[in-house]
Order: structure tokens, then C-alpha cells, then sequence
């Protein structure tokens, strides 16, 4: 399929490596999340009002009977600490943000124009007035959820900003935006499992929007490998993309003497970069489209959940 850049097409890639962009950065969320869970297991039992209490409880051994993993530092911090909240109030944020980036890819990859994937029944909706059209609304509405979101989480911060020390009403707020939160991912994740695991995809119309000019990268790629700095390929590409569009043509159409009119180094052997497949192949290294790569990602990150 195609990649893209400032929503250009512009190099070959697999559809399995767009799937595995955003598995490495739910892969970041959760880490996070484990982070997380370690700074908010702290008890503040034992802290009072704000002055701790005078009568001598272990608070070691009750934080250890309630499973908590320590108690807090200090009675005053501790009344009044809604930084576990944020935590979890920014950590929703940036998953939202990434399912959201997900989610339109998926709106854009589903329209008519690209079609390169049809979302199952389930998750969209016929229009209200015009009966041919299958609507997004899963979609959308995991983006548009991410605003919800991230006010809560700006919200909230900002109703800290401004409290003086120890405990004040205003901390209550953290309840309803924590909550509110919760609730919005779980059902967020919900629908967003229920879509990637019903999506039909449509490799053909994948294939069919590949075009010649998104090997020009190649063509440089080919011209390094005889030995000319990357910079001056660069330019010599663009030369060969502009003859071809002169010329009226692809850029697999310009014949081998058009060719060297761009560079002497131009030979029969730059046939095998007019292939798609070849292109992709070509980026085996570890973080890269090409097969080795994905098989790799595969299971480095099978391998990262079995231990979780």
C-alpha cells in the first residue's frame, strides 16, 4: 500500500507495518500505565488532617496489610497529592490521542476514494437522508472522545494550579474527572477492538494506488549504491521525475538513454527498481517494511505481552 507524508503518497510499505506503527505506540501506553499504577500504589493512611496522628500506627505494616507497595513522605503532601489523578488524567490523553490518529487514518482509508478498507456494519451507520452512504461513527467518535479527554485532564490541572497548600474543597473535582475518564477509555477500547477485528481489508485497491513516482526514493537508493553521495542522488532523481513528467510519461517509461542524459550510471540493471515488492523488501532492516523486519516487530512484541 502506499505510505504517506503530509498526506502525499510516497513510499511502498505493507499494510501489516501501518498495523504495527500504532502496536509499538500502545505498546509505549502501556508501560506507561504500568508507571503509572506504581505511584499511585501509596498510602496516605495515617496522615490525618494534615499533621499525621498521635497515636503511634504502624503505618508500614498497614500499608503492607492493604497491599500497597509504601506509605507517603509527608502528612501535609499527602492530603492534599491528586498527582496520581493527572497521571492517569494525561496518561488517557496520549492513548486517546493515539487511538484518535488510528481512528482517522481509518476514516480516510474507508472512503470512497481510497477505499482500502470497509468497516463491518456493526460499526458505522447509514446516513439519515442519503441511503447509499456507510458513515464512520465508530470512528469519529473514538476521535472526537479524545477532546472530551483531554479536557477533563486540563481541566483538572487547572483547578490544582491555583490551590494553596493541604486539602481544599476544590480537590473533590478529581473524582468526576477520573471517573468520567474511566469510563470514556473503557468504552473507547471496547469499540476500538470491535472495529479492528471486524475491518475488511481490500488489498487491490491497496496495490492499485501505488504509482511509479513513489519509487523515485529507489532510483536515489540506486544511484548511492554506485557510489554517488546521497545529496547529489537526491537531485539526480528529481531530474529523471521531471523528464518523465516533460516527456508525458511514467518514470519506468523513460528509456535507458533518457536515463544517462541524467547520469552516465544509469544501467540495464535499473529495471529491477520499477517493482513494488523489490522496493519494500529492500528497507530489511529492524524497524522497516521489509518482511524480516515485520516478522521481527511480530514477535518482539508477542514476546513484550506474554511477559506482561
Amino acid at each position: 500500500m502506499p505510505g504517506y507524508t503530509h498526506m502525499q503518497r510516497a513510499q511502498p510499505i505493507r499494510w501489516s507495518h501501518w498495523l504495527l506503527s500504532f502496536a509499538w505506540m500502545l505498546k509505549r501506553d502501556l508501560e506507561r500505565l504500568s508507571g503509572v499504577i506504581k505511584r499511585v500504589n501509596i498510602c496516605p493512611l495515617g496522615s490525618g488532617a494534615l499533621a499525621g496522628n498521635p497515636f503511634g500506627v504502624d503505618r508500614t505494616q498497614l500499608a503492607k496489610d492493604m497491599f500497597f507497595s509504601d506509605v507517603t513522605g509527608n502528612s501535609l503532601d499527602a492530603v492534599s497529592d491528586r498527582d496520581f489523578v493527572v497521571e492517569f488524567l494525561m496518561w488517557g490523553t496520549l492513548i486517546s490521542t493515539h487511538l484518535s490518529r488510528w481512528a482517522e487514518d481509518l476514516i480516510i482509508y474507508s472512503t470512497k476514494e481510497f477505499a482500502f478498507v470497509t468497516l463491518s456494519d456493526a460499526y458505522s451507520t447509514g446516513s439519515s437522508l442519503m441511503p447509499q452512504k456507510k458513515n464512520s461513527d465508530s470512528l469519529e467518535l473514538i476521535r472526537g472522545k479524545t477532546g472530551r479527554v483531554f479536557g477533563r485532564c486540563c481541566g483538572f490541572v487547572m483547578t490544582l494550579k491555583g490551590i494553596p497548600s493541604t486539602y481544599n474543597k476544590d480537590l473533590q473535582e478529581d473524582k468526576e474527572a477520573m471517573f468520567d475518564v474511566y469510563d470514556t477509555l473503557l468504552s473507547v477500547l471496547q469499540v476500538a477492538t470491535g472495529v479492528i477485528s471486524t475491518l475488511q481489508i481490500h488489498p487491490d485497491k491497496m496495490m492499485g494506488a501505488l504509482s511509479p513516482d513513489m519509487l523515485a526514493t529507489d532510483v536515489a537508493y540506486y544511484l548511492v549504491q554506485k557510489g554517488i553521495p546521497f545529496r547529489e542522488a537526491h537531485g539526480l532523481s528529481g531530474q529523471c521525475v521531471a523528464l518523465a513528467e516533460k516527456n508525458g510519461c511514467q518514470l519506468p517509461e523513460l528509456t535507458l538513454q533518457d536515463l544517462k542524459s541524467v547520469s552516465p550510471l544509469f544501467d540495464e540493471d535499473i529495471s529491477s527498481v520499477w517493482n513494488y515488492e523489490h522496493s519494500v523488501e529492500r528497507y530489511s532492516v529492524y524497524g522497516g517494511t521489509g518482511k524480516p523486519s515485520i516478522l521481527k516487530q511480530i514477535e518482539n512484541l508477542q514476546s513484550y505481552l506474554a511477559q506482561e
